[in-house]
């Protein structure tokens, strides 16, 4: 007999129950404010990483991939976030530079999914962001061959007291395989719980300048 576990519940409103109808929640036209709009209340009620997503690449054999990461900037351009350009999901999107991104915020019962092409972000930006990370965080940015097989939890460790040494009263400057990425939405898709299942789903691609605004069934 599995003993029963009680899973503590995130701080949630009565709004944002599976039975409530959150009411009208499309409050912007535009899908980039209306992702912000949704991000702010997220923030609110999210206990952990409301900016955490799954972001899908495909290799060069056509096999999809994806892994959580977080989100690190949002501008009228698209999404961005940092990387190792030398991981599976670097060398993926130097093959084939395009991406989808799912953000699933239960504690709101709201989901975004993100469809788009892929740019490098400048080196001028990197550097500026690398520079306002955590010490430690820039050492482990040179010292993890992200990835890659590790031989042992030693190597790793060993291999960052070696940078500690050589950083030692400097700053750490950025590796140059540590990059930024910009993500380009072509399409955006907004969808929120309803009650019995009847939940909306609004849809939202690019048309030259301007956005083409669909519903969708659930």
């Amino acid at each position: 007999m599995i003993a029963k576990v009680d899973i503590p519940k995130s701080p949630s409103a009565e709004q944002y129950s599976a039975e409530a109808d959150q009411g009208d929640v499309f409050t912007a036209k535009e899908p980039l404010a209306l992702f912000a709009d949704w991000f702010e209340e997220a923030k609110k009620y999210e206990v952990n990483d409301p900016g955490a997503f799954t972001l899908a690449t495909v290799d060069a054999a056509g096999m999809p991939d994806c892994r959580v990461i977080l989100l690190k900037d949002l501008s009228e351009d698209g999404f961005s976030f940092y990387t190792n350009s030398q991981s599976t999901k670097g060398l993926q999107l130097a093959q084939r530079p395009a991406a989808a991104m799912c953000f699933f915020w239960k504690s709101i019962r709201r989901q975004v999914r993100v469809r788009g092409m892929v740019s490098e972000i400048s080196d001028a930006e990197c550097d500026a962001y690398f520079a306002t990370r955590a010490r430690m965080a820039q050492i482990g940015a040179w010292a993890s061959q992200q990835s890659r097989e590790l031989p042992d939890a030693n190597a790793l460790k060993a291999r960052i007291a070696e940078l500690e040494a050589e950083f030692d009263g400097k700053e750490v400057p950025r590796p140059p395989h540590w990059r930024g990425y910009l993500i380009t939405p072509q399409s955006m898709e907004f969808w929120v719980n309803r009650p019995f299942r009847l939940h909306d789903r609004v849809i939202y691609s690019r048309q030259d300048d301007d956005w083409r605004e669909e519903r969708l069934y659930p």
